[in-house]
């Protein structure tokens, strides 16, 4: 286990150094540099005045020249300097991050919590009314545009009812954190229910796959009670592919969610990474996008190691 761990983590060092080479490339391959963008919008600044810039901060050099000087910098802990929010790109992107784990960390477990109730109900009864009710929930949730719903519970809850606020994340002139909590009520529902049909048809398959297995017919054959032969046999059989699709969306949880963070108006990651690369800012794009990719790799890690829990047929030897 200790061995496969070590190889699994070189793998992904290995990996986030060329992800970070290849975003650097492509946001470099872009159309126009931050001093061109700069001189569009201040007709005073001369030519030569950009192309001191340009030498000055290294955009006149060769783009492989660049990314090392960028690798030296990000090793030794400086990730630079954000040019969209002018501040290092510490300063721009935690406070960013913290907001997108206070939308998604919540909906992540509501969805689940809600996904193995629904999928394990409907997967005990087949072809029942619950298991019809739970099927056209799932192909509701997945069929309906996430910007759609996000306007539906809007026009219900805050322009028709006026329970809840449309957008932001927090009242002008109020910081409390019952006031933080009316303002995730509406986005972590939007993100709660997209995710959980989803994931509720996971959990369906591989407990109706899991209670057809030959050692289900043994317990119950052996007298164990139906909650027994459900949580204790089934469900750890069942959760060893949903373990999968929970560790590949786990990254979501620090990349944010672009459509709910912009119908809501919520300064989280997702519009962060988006203003970053729009923006050719390549300190914080590339800070941002090779955060989302170590978690979403840590995430896949931590799954793996989970199987040998879930199925002790798994091993790492």
């Amino acid at each position: 286990m200790i061995r496969y761990t070590a190889i699994r983590l070189v793998e992904i060092a290995a990996i986030l150094v060329l992800l970070s080479f290849i975003v650097y490339a492509l946001i470099g391959l872009m159309p126009g540099d931050p001093i061109d963008l700069m001189r569009s919008s201040d007709p005073r600044m001369s030519a030569a005045d950009a192309a001191r810039l340009k030498a000055l901060y290294g955009l006149d050099q060769p783009l492989l020249l660049r990314y090392a000087g960028w690798a030296r910098q990000a090793l030794a802990g400086d990730l630079g300097y954000s040019r969209l929010f002018s501040v290092p790109v510490w300063g721009a992107l935690l406070p960013r991050l913290g907001n997108s784990l206070m939308l998604m960390l919540p909906s992540f477990v509501l969805a689940f919590a809600l996904a193995l109730g629904l999928g394990t109900a409907a997967a005990r009864r087949p072809g029942s009314r619950l298991d019809a009710a739970v099927n056209l929930f799932c192909f509701a949730g997945i069929s309906l545009p996430t910007f759609w719903l996000a306007l539906i519970l809007i026009l219900v809850f805050a322009a028709g009812l006026g329970w809840l606020p449309a957008s932001g994340i927090a009242t002008a002139g109020i910081n409390d954190a019952a006031d933080r909590l009316r303002h995730l009520v509406l986005p972590v529902a939007t993100l709660t229910l997209v995710s959980a049909a989803s994931y509720t048809r996971y959990v369906r398959a591989a407990m109706r796959e899991a209670l057809a297995q030959d050692h289900i017919r043994t317990a119950r054959a052996k007298g164990a009670s139906e909650a027994r032969v459900v949580l204790h046999h089934a469900l750890r059989s069942a959760l060893v592919p949903v373990t999968t699709i929970l560790a590949l969306s786990f990254g979501g949880l620090v990349s944010g969610a672009l459509v709910t963070e912009t119908m809501f108006g919520y300064p989280g990651m997702g519009k962060l990474i988006f203003d970053a690369v729009m923006g050719n800012d390549y300190n914080l794009a590339l800070a941002a996008l090779l955060l989302a990719a170590a978690v979403t790799m840590a995430a896949n890690l931590a799954a793996d190691l989970a199987y040998a829990w879930l199925d002790p047929r798994v091993s790492y030897r």
